[in-house]
């Protein structure tokens, strides 16, 4: 997918950057947050230290595409599911998310398991995280 295609696959989109838990560090989820705005979406961050409820309320009431989450804490598993247990809850099947951050290889499988549409690390480039992330909003 080309520099164009991206930003046109990501202009018309809404995305929530959430970073649940009582992980306080937003650096990384600020930065995809600036690259996705930069791509042509259209981002809502959160802010710090949301709770699961909060960020899929926000998710619906904003009307978003998909909510990426941002978790460094080692709780992923958890703080994962009861996001996509809420968006449930809500009505709001047809919202992706996403996970980016320490995510061991081991956990991957679970996470996709749970309905989580990609996941990305530290070791990945804002540009393949922008391209996965508008192929998978195609």
């Amino acid at each position: 997918m080309s520099a164009l295609q991206t930003s046109a696959a990501l202009a018309a989109k809404r995305i929530l950057i959430g970073k649940p838990g009582l992980d306080g560090h937003d650096i990384g989820a600020k930065i995809i947050a600036l690259t996705l705005r930069n791509a042509g979406a259209e981002v809502i961050y959160t802010g710090l230290r949301r709770s699961p409820l909060q960020i899929a309320q926000v998710a619906v009431d904003e009307g978003v595409d998909a909510v990426g989450l941002s978790i460094l804490s080692g709780s992923h598993k958890e703080l994962v599911a009861e996001v996509i247990a809420q968006l449930r809850e809500l009505k709001a099947h047809g919202i992706k998310v996403f996970v980016g951050g320490t995510i061991p290889a081991e956990d991957q499988p679970y996470l996709r398991d749970l309905g989580v549409a990609a996941i990305f690390t530290a070791d990945m480039s804002l540009d393949l995280v922008v391209r996965s992330l508008a192929k998978s909003l195609e």
